[in-house]
């Protein structure tokens, strides 16, 4: 391998690496932006929501009365 080859590629790659680098550190500090906090929170309220119908629905499955109910109608 040539001197000036060697040269070459040393600065080569310390210029890469500064690149490589330098757009990690913009890419880390870009804040997040308004519009993805409100889809979040928008997630999240409906996340909630959907517990809420599940836990309606648990309970509506799991009442005694109903499934005694049940019982009768398939006697009937």
């Amino acid at each position: 391998m040539d001197v000036f080859t060697m040269v070459v590629i040393i600065v080569a790659l310390g210029i890469g690496s500064t690149i490589v680098t330098t757009y990690l550190k913009t890419r880390a500090e870009q804040p997040r932006s308004a519009a993805s906090d409100a889809e979040i929170a928008a997630m999240q309220e409906d996340i909630r929501r959907l517990k809420d119908r599940v836990r309606t629905l648990e309970t509506i499955v799991t009442d005694k009365d109903r499934a005694l109910a049940e019982e009768i109608r398939k006697l009937a």
